[in-house]
C-alpha cells in the first residue's frame, strides 16, 4: 500500500509530518519502509490529449520522405523538447538517449504540447476534435 501527501509549503509539511510519521510507524511493522520526495508528474488528462495530437501529426505530415507513427513522434518532440543525446546503435542505426514523458511534471508536458501544437500549425497540421478539445485548460497547467 502506498500513501501520497502534497506538500505546498513548509508550514503544510509541519503540519503533514505527524501524520506521515505515523504512517512510517506502521509500515515499519511489517518490515523496511521507502519514502520517497518528487514532484506531481503528468497528468491522466495531459496524457489522453497527446495522443490524439500524436496521431494527427502522425497521419498528416510526411517526415524526411517517411510517414512516421505517434510513437516515432512522441520520441522526436520529446528529444527536441529536453534536448536529447542521440548515439549509434549496434547495427548502424541511431538511438536517442533520454526523459520519458511518464517522468515530466505538469509544467514540462505542457511544454510538449504547446511544442507539438507549433510544429503541427507550421505544418498545416488540422487538428481533430479530441486534439482541440480543452486546450486552453492543458495550456495553463504549467
Amino acid at each position: 500500500m502506498s500513501y501520497t501527501y502534497t506538500v505546498q509549503s513548509v508550514e503544510d509539511a509541519s503540519d503533514k509530518l505527524p501524520s506521515i510519521l505515523e504512517m512510517i510507524q506502521k509500515g515499519l511493522k511489517g518490515g523496511p519502509v521507502v519514502v520517497t520526495l518528487g514532484r506531481k508528474t503528468r497528468s491522466k488528462e495531459q496524457n489522453n490529449k497527446l495522443w490524439p495530437m500524436l496521431a494527427d501529426v502522425a497521419g498528416q505530415v510526411v517526415w524526411y520522405g517517411q510517414q512516421l507513427s505517434k510513437e516515432d513522434w512522441k520520441h522526436i518532440f520529446t528529444a527536441s523538447l529536453t534536448k536529447q543525446r542521440v548515439v549509434p546503435s549496434l547495427d548502424g542505426g541511431f538511438v536517442i538517449l533520454g526523459q520519458s514523458t511518464r517522468h515530466m511534471n505538469k509544467a514540462q508536458f505542457s511544454q510538449l504540447i504547446e511544442l507539438i501544437y507549433a510544429f503541427g500549425a507550421e505544418r498545416g497540421v488540422q487538428w481533430s476534435e479530441p486534439s482541440l478539445s480543452l486546450y486552453e485548460q492543458y495550456r495553463e497547467a504549467a
